[in-house]
């Protein structure tokens, strides 16, 4: 009995945006990955999501391979592959899916997943449309990697064409899953302006990737930008981090500097999860303390010198300084939202927490080694929807939640480490309460709620080392 013939999508960009021998190709994914290895800090965790850019390998495969490394030592975690990419070539409305059973690449053949793809067209905006994935490379270019990187997986492959702003994100939440799913979002960004123009324009893409703000960035920023804001909707949902790994664009790879295409790589990974190294947690402690002895010497704060540091604390992020005596507050200030890179606001809040809350008299030199400094850096707030008070009470997770309440003008937060002081969850929230000037015996459907996560490190003056 013969088997039934596959319906296969051949490739159609091997040959031009990436080598079209099987040889050729191998030996260049070696040798980008091999270079992209080497960056891979130790003790990495699992991205949840990347952003990748699909031009030619000449120009954007480095860039690529940079978030594809960190991919290879969960090889044999991810067995499913979310595939999202822009359409180029045809327009249609809503999201496509193939109904191909494998897309070929001189690698050989990628399995589609054809139980989730029957699931995903039983949803109105999802439609199946094999013109749409045919001649399109925002996919393809990434399936080598793919191949290259990962075992036994198989592919959900969706090219995005017109469609509503939450259709994307709603189906991303279908089909989040757990440790074995990856999303892949493809994605170039800024087209044809000249170097410098690009810089800044993807610049600032980068810091609203990194802050998480959804809605903020539109094709002429990045051409798979519905893509990238449903990511970022869910990824605030789900508490993840997003770390750069690369911003170049074609004038720093393979082309000239008058009219340039922007690239970025980054990851995505549970904020709860993801530390950042011992060696920029010290060089952070170290920016909070000569921020405060700078303020002693000049009365200002000292001026950042940013592209001086590692990426991991140049990507925008929002902290809290702490400073105790004795054990007793001595001053907290911090950013409740990301809006500058995370040693820029380290700086910014260890100076205000020295001499600018009004709660208590400014640091003297005298007392400054007498005191602990700690960091606490935010993970991005998210709405909390609770049905009463008693209900968030049960949600609360002790020890590891922070919370924001707001009702109207009136707003406080309590950063995680209040749970020493405060730790049954009702004192917790109406202690919280009653900082904002709420009434404390209270409770209305008017009243937000935002919950956040943090990573906390911190020394004694005395044994933090400058840097």
């Amino acid at each position: 009995m013969n088997e039934p013939k596959q319906n296969i999508r051949p490739a159609a960009v091997a040959g031009s945006f990436y080598p079209g021998t099987s040889g050729e190709l191998q030996f260049q994914l070696d040798r980008m990955l091999t270079a992209a290895y080497g960056y891979t800090p130790p003790g990495a965790k699992s991205p949840k999501a990347i952003i990748v850019p699909h031009a030619g390998y000449v120009y954007s495969g480095q860039i690529a391979a940079s978030v594809y490394a960190r991919l290879k030592p969960f090889a044999d975690r991810i067995r499913r592959v979310i595939l999202i990419g822009p359409a180029h070539r045809v327009a249609f409305q809503g999201l496509a899916v193939p109904s191909s059973s494998a897309f070929a690449t001189p690698l050989g053949l990628v399995s589609i997943d054809q139980d989730l793809i029957r699931e995903l067209k039983t949803l109105p905006y999802i439609v199946e449309h094999d013109e749409a994935h045919r001649l399109e490379h925002s996919l393809e270019t990434q399936l080598p990697f793919l191949q290259e990187v990962l075992n036994d997986f198989k592919l959900t492959p969706i090219v995005v064409g017109a469609s509503a702003a939450g259709d994307l994100s709603d189906m991303l939440e279908q089909v989040w899953g757990g440790d074995e799913t990856l999303i892949v979002i493809s994605s170039d960004l800024s087209h044809y302006h000249d170097y410098d123009a690009a810089r800044r324009i993807d610049g600032e893409t980068c810091r609203q990737i990194e802050a998480l703000n959804t809605g903020w960035i539109v094709p002429d920023q990045a051409c798979g930008a519905r893509g990238i804001n449903a990511l970022l909707t869910v990824a605030r949902r789900h508490d993840l981090r997003a770390t750069t790994l690369d911003l170049k664009n074609s004038g720093d790879t393979a082309g000239t500097r008058d009219r340039v295409v922007g690239y970025g790589a980054w990851s995505f990974t549970d904020n709860a999860t993801t530390e950042i190294s011992i060696d920029n947690r010290n060089m952070l402690l170290s920016a909070a303390l000569r921020s405060i002895r700078f303020g002693m010497a000049k009365g200002r704060r000292p001026t950042v010198r940013l592209g001086t540091f590692e990426r991991e604390i140049e990507c925008v992020r929002a902290c809290f300084i702490t400073l105790q005596k004795d054990g007793q507050l001595r001053g907290c200030i911090g950013s409740l939202m990301p809006h500058r890179p995370l040693v820029e606001d380290v700086v910014w809040n260890a100076f205000a927490a020295a001499f600018e809350d009004s709660r208590f008299k400014p640091v003297t030199s005298k007392e400054l080694n007498e005191l602990d400094l700690s960091i606490a850096i935010l993970g991005v707030p998210h709405d909390f929807p609770v049905a009463s008070e008693a209900d968030l009470a049960a949600q609360l997770r002790p020890h590891v939640d922070g919370l924001i309440l707001q009702q109207g003008q009136k707003q406080a937060l309590f950063l995680p480490h209040v749970w020493e002081q405060l730790p049954e969850p009702m004192k917790f929230i109406r202690h919280l309460k009653q900082k904002a000037g709420m009434a404390t015996d209270e409770w209305s459907d008017d009243i937000q709620v935002q919950r956040f996560s943090t990573e906390n490190f911190g020394k004694p003056v005395n044994e933090i080392k400058l840097i």
